[in-house]
Parts: C-alpha cells; sequence; structure tokens
C-alpha cells in the first residue's frame, strides 16, 4: 500500500522520550474488554467524500499506452494531470483555462502553434508546468511503441521555449488541423526525463507529482482502492469535496454497497444480468457510458501465414461477426453500440456505417482458402499447403475482457471452418510494445483508442511510417502491420486537412475492407449508476473525458 506521509513506531517514540519514566517504569493501560468498543473522538472537520464502485483498479496508469488503458486510467489522468484541452459538452476540444492563457496557430510556415500556460500552473512538487513537460511528450510519442495516435506528434519538427518555459511554440513540417488534440495528459518531464528505467515504468504504479485539483493520498492496487484528497498546491477555485475514493470490486459486491449507502455511484462493464441487478436498487439512475475504445480484431500481413490477401479473406469469411459482437456484448449496455466503422466510434460524431451485415460466409472461405494453394485434410479436416497446416496465432491482453474472451471465440469459429489456433495471452505491455511491433502474431484481439482527432486515429491505425531510404515501399508502422501507398496519399491528405476526413473515409474504408486487415466489432460501453439524493453532479461528463472528470464539481448531499 502506498500512502503519503510516515508512521512514527511505538519505540521510536520511546527513544524520543527517554528522558522521562513513561516507556520503560509505567505499567501499560488495562486492556478494554473485547465486550466494550473503545471510544473515538474526532475533534477535526468531518471529511466529505463519495464513494464510486469499478471493476478495478489495477495499473498502470499511463493514459498515453495502449497498454494501459482502461477506465480508472481515465479517472485518474483527468483529476491527475494538466491538459491544453479538454473535450466540451459536444466533444470538441475546448481550451482548458484553469492552466492555458491560450494556444492558438501564430504561423502559416512552418505551421507552428503557440501555447500560453499560465504562470501558477505547477506540479504538486511546486515545479512549474512548463515547456519541457510539451517536449518530454513529444520526444516519447513520436519514437515508443505501443502509445494512443501517434500520427499527430509524428509531424512535430521541434519544440521550444521562451518567457521560462512558460510559452511553448510547437513547429510542424506540415500543417495538422487536429493540433488541438496533442498533449493532453502532460507527465512531469522534471522527474521522468532522466529517471531509472524505460518508457514502460512511466506511471505503472503510481503518480510521482500530480497538477489538477486533486492528489493522490493513497493507492493500494492489493485492496483495490484510490484515495484523491483536495489538492492544497491547485492554483485554482479548490474542490467541493475533501476526498473521492474508486474503490474496485465484484458487480454483486457494488450493488450491495449501493444498496446500503455506502457506494454513491458505480461505473461497471455491464451485461444483461448486471442491468438487471441494478434495476432492483430503489432511486438509482443508470446511464451509458462509452469508453474511447472499440473492440476489433485485427488481421496482421507482416506475418507468413497471412501475408496472402486471399488467405486474410478467407479467415474474415470463416468469422462469425454477428455471434462475436453477441459474446463480446452479452446484452449490455455495449449492444447498442454496434461498430460498423474502421476509423470513428459508434459514440462520436461523424460516424458512419460502412459494414454491411454479417461476415460469415463458409462457402466463400473455403473457395479463398483453396485459391491461396490448401486443401483439407481428409483425416483431420484442416487445411494444409505443401503437407504443412494452416495454424494462426491469436493473442489478446492477458486478463483483460471482453478481449481475452472474444479471441478464444475467434478460436472456435476457426476450428469449425477447419482452421487451426493457439491463443496467446501476453500482459499488455509486452503485447503492444513488442510483440505487435513484430512479426509473432497472426491475429490480435485488442481496442481501437480514439484520442480526439480521427484523421491521427486512421494515420495511427493503418498509415504507412514513411518512405524507405531507398525510395522504396513504405514500412508498416502501427499494430496492424498494415501499409498501402495505394492509400496512404488520401490518409496523408486528411491528417494534413487538405480533404475532408468525411470524404477521404468514403474513399479509404472500403480499401481497408477490402484488404481484410481488419474486423471492428464494438464500442466499450460501461454502465454509470447513481444515487441522486446522496449525490449531485456525478454525470457521464463530456464524451470520453470520463465520469470522474466532472468530480471537482460533485457534491454530497446527505451530510
Amino acid at each position: 500500500m502506498r500512502r503519503l506521509g510516515g508512521v512514527l513506531t511505538t519505540a521510536a517514540l520511546c527513544v524520543a522520550v527517554a528522558s522521562t519514566a513513561a516507556c520503560s517504569n509505567t505499567p501499560p493501560p488495562p486492556l478494554v474488554p473485547k465486550t466494550e468498543a473503545p471510544v473515538i473522538t474526532t475533534t477535526g472537520p468531518k471529511v466529505t467524500e463519495i464513494v464510486v464502485g469499478v471493476d478495478d483498479v489495477a495499473g498502470g496508469y499511463n493514459p498515453h499506452a495502449l497498454s494501459a488503458q482502461s477506465p480508472i486510467t481515465t479517472a485518474l489522468s483527468s483529476l491527475l494531470l494538466p491538459s491544453p484541452f479538454r473535450p466540451g459538452p459536444d466533444g470538441a476540444p475546448q481550451l482548458d483555462r484553469n492552466l492555458m492563457v491560450s494556444a492558438k496557430v501564430t504561423k502559416a510556415d512552418p505551421f507552428t502553434v503557440t501555447y500560453t500556460i499560465r504562470k501558477d500552473a505547477s506540479w504538486s512538487d511546486s515545479a512549474p508546468v512548463a515547456a519541457e513537460d510539451f517536449s518530454y511528450l513529444w520526444q516519447r510519442m513520436r519514437t515508443e511503441p505501443g502509445v494512443v495516435d501517434p500520427a499527430g506528434y509524428r509531424l512535430i519538427n521541434n519544440v521550444s521555449a521562451r518567457e521560462g518555459g512558460k510559452v511553448v511554440e510547437v513547429a510542424f513540417g506540415k500543417p495538422f488541423p487536429g493540433w488541438r488534440s496533442l498533449f493532453a495528459n502532460l507527465l512531469p518531464a522534471h522527474l521522468l526525463k532522466d529517471a531509472p528505467g524505460t518508457w514502460s515504468n512511466v506511471l505503472s504504479t503510481s503518480f510521482p507529482a500530480t497538477a489538477g485539483p486533486f492528489q493522490v493520498s493513497s493507492l493500494d492496487e492489493q485492496r483495490g482502492q484510490v484515495i484523491l484528497e483536495r489538492s492544497d498546491r491547485y492554483w485554482e477555485v479548490p474542490t467541493t469535496l475533501d476526498r473521492v475514493v474508486i474503490r474496485g470490486s465484484t458487480h454483486r459486491a457494488m450493488t450491495d454497497a449501493l444498496s446500503k449507502g455506502d457506494n454513491q455511484a458505480v461505473l461497471l462493464r455491464a451485461d444483461a444480468s448486471d442491468v438487471n441487478l441494478l434495476k432492483e436498487i430503489k432511486g438509482l439512475t443508470t446511464k451509458p457510458v462509452p469508453r474511447n475504445e472499440v473492440v476489433q480484431v485485427l488481421l496482421r500481413p507482416e506475418t507468413e501465414q497471412l501475408k496472402d490477401l486471399k488467405t486474410r479473406k478467407a479467415i474474415i469469411a470463416a468469422l462469425d461477426r454477428d455471434a462475436l459482437i453477441a459474446s463480446g456484448t452479452q446484452s449490455g449496455p455495449s449492444a447498442a453500440y454496434r461498430a460498423d466503422s474502421y476509423v470513428i466510434p459508434p459514440s462520436r460524431s461523424g460516424y458512419q456505417p460502412t459494414i454491411q451485415g454479417n461476415t460469415l460466409n463458409p462457402a466463400a472461405a473455403d473457395q479463398q482458402l483453396t485459391e491461396a494453394g490448401y486443401a483439407k485434410n481428409a483425416l483431420t479436416g484442416n487445411w494444409e499447403k505443401a503437407g504443412k497446416p494452416l495454424k494462426l496465432k491469436i493473442a489478446a491482453p492477458e486478463k483483460v475482457e471482453p478481449y481475452v474472451g472474444l479471441a478464444n471465440r475467434v478460436k472456435a469459429q476457426l476450428a469449425e471452418r477447419g482452421i487451426d489456433a493457439e491463443v496467446v495471452m501476453p500482459n499488455a505491455e509486452d503485447l503492444f510494445n513488442k510483440q505487435l511491433v513484430e512479426k509473432d502474431v497472426d491475429i490480435a484481439v485488442v481496442p481501437r483508442v480514439d484520442a480526439g482527432d480521427s484523421a491521427a486515429g486512421l494515420a495511427s491505425l493503418y498509415g504507412c511510417a514513411g518512405n524507405a531510404p531507398d525510395g522504396g515501399t513504405p514500412s508498416p508502422q502501427n499494430p496492424t502491420g498494415f501499409c498501402d501507398p495505394v492509400i496512404q496519399t488520401d490518409i496523408d491528405a486528411a491528417l494534413n486537412g487538405k480533404v475532408l476526413l468525411s470524404d477521404a473515409l468514403a474513399r479509404i474504408e472500403p480499401q481497408i475492407q477490402a484488404q481484410a486487415v481488419a474486423l471492428p466489432l464494438f464500442q466499450v460501453v460501461d454502465l454509470l449508476g447513481v444515487l441522486p439524493t446522496m449525490v449531485s453532479g456525478v454525470d457521464t461528463g463530456a464524451p470520453f473525458a470520463g465520469v470522474l472528470s466532472q468530480a471537482p464539481e460533485w457534491r454530497r448531499l446527505d451530510k
């Protein structure tokens, strides 16, 4: 358990007062009988807190790492890390004037954005929020594997500072209309840039410094509890609450705590039974909360087994997409957010369905495999080529649902069509930072994360890393392992604002579908339950900002 402050033991206290006779000669006080409860006298002010039940509080907590995406990461980063822009009520980025004086394009050539940070904005250790925080995040996002939407950061040529680091100039190599999506959740560079270890250690177990209305009082993964207290170093209006407690537990325990009033709100990934369970709680209001996370199945053309387009098409035709969606959503809130687009999540403005109907087509699967040179073994019923069976490696992040369950469903569906597969479950960090960078995984059941700018998301997931030094074929640098120079021009044009994203997607998405590299399933949607007689202000929050983003305005009504 991590806690601020220390504890003075009894032995140490005795040493400190050794000049008195109390420690060595005075007999201990009489024992209190077990039938009598000790009287606790409270002299301090009453603590006002709200307790929110969640599925899990386990780390890491780096909001920029694909391996760390979760509701708890979103919740903590929204309250503890500074961002120049935050999602407004409609999801569009709005300047956060608690941190910024201004942020605007100040030069067209080169495309330059100037950020002016408030002079009083500082980290919890009194270090200023400054240009080095922008520079550190830029350097990491453009070079580290397994990060969320790096395409926009890769357009930046330089980050420079003026006025003691409080004015930041960011120069781009090309125009980037989505620049407001960058530099969200800044990290304390002064503590991290020279710290031992690698990017994978950043916020893996705790927050070394914060810059928001709350600070971490206790972060105990084993007990499944995070306690946030009002930050005395916050330079703006203090929070109305003294404390927010985020408590991980089972769904049954959450509902019991709601019934007793021990929890005032819950946020859980619910199935149909959970929805019915919450309906039994008198006075509880519930609302769906879409995450910035779409469940997808990636077929990676970098691998030897799936480099052939016909084989990938056969895999898509062998999968029952409708059954996968039903299995993953379990008739919970996610069932209403079927993802029929390769780029934009169903809950975001601009979403247009591209995929029509189910994908299952056994006859087409058999035909494509035959054309790819495979034949069915009469004894085993499995597909082979030159006596070698077609066997695929399916990966999902360890212990992360619905991905593990769906990976096993994919394996079972392929087995029904005579395609052998194994499921591996590396920890999320290894999966995103190593295995999806190399050529080790054929199929990945992983999230597609939306960081705010859909054009950057398109380029990050399906774009090429850049031209080869010799002018040859571009190489992929994305989780899909996909790079198609034919659609790269449209991707670049959308990223640089030369064409409308909607126009670019109308051309790009059918080509992505034809290349059979991804199968979107559904957007992950949590269910928020609130007791309005006990609290006010607890709502879904701005799109993708997370429920706890509004915690500074929450109020406790029954205390």
